[in-house]
C-alpha cells in the first residue's frame, strides 16, 4: 500500500499550518510522527509505537494527543488494540506546499521573467 496523494486543492491559512508546526516542535513528536511514516499506511499498535520511538506510556498518549489535534496522526481501535495510523500524509503535504508555495517568488530571475 503507498501513501495516499495529496487530497487538499485549497492552500493551508496561516493560522492551522503554524498550529500544526507548533505540534511539531518536541522531539519526541518528532520520533513517533517518523515511526509511523516509516511503519506506512497500516500504522502501528500503540505498544509497538512506543517501542519504535523509544517514547512510552503516558508520555506517549500526551504526544499522540497532540500530533492527532494537529491532524497529524489517526487513530483506531482493532479489537482491543489501538492502532495509530501512518502519518496524514495529506496533513504532511499540505505543510510542505505551505513551505514550498511561493518558492523563489523575489529572487532576481523570476522578477526579471515576469517583466521580460
Amino acid at each position: 500500500m503507498t501513501a495516499p496523494t495529496h487530497i487538499r486543492t485549497d492552500p493551508l491559512p496561516v493560522h492551522e499550518a503554524a498550529s500544526t508546526f507548533a505540534a511539531l516542535g518536541s522531539e519526541q513528536r518528532l520520533a513517533v510522527l517518523r515511526a509511523l511514516v516509516r511503519a506506512g499506511p497500516e500504522g502501528l499498535a500503540i505498544g509497538e509505537l512506543g517501542a519504535r520511538s523509544g517514547v512510552t506510556g503516558s508520555t506517549l498518549t500526551h504526544h499522540l494527543r497532540i500530533l492527532a489535534q494537529a491532524g497529524l496522526v489517526n487513530q483506531t481501535r482493532q479489537g482491543r488494540k489501538i492502532i495509530c495510523i501512518g502519518a496524514a500524509y495529506d496533513r504532511m503535504r499540505s505543510l510542505s506546499d505551505f513551505l514550498l508555495s511561493e518558492c523563489c517568488a523575489d529572487s532576481p530571475s523570476n522578477k526579471a521573467n515576469a517583466h521580460g
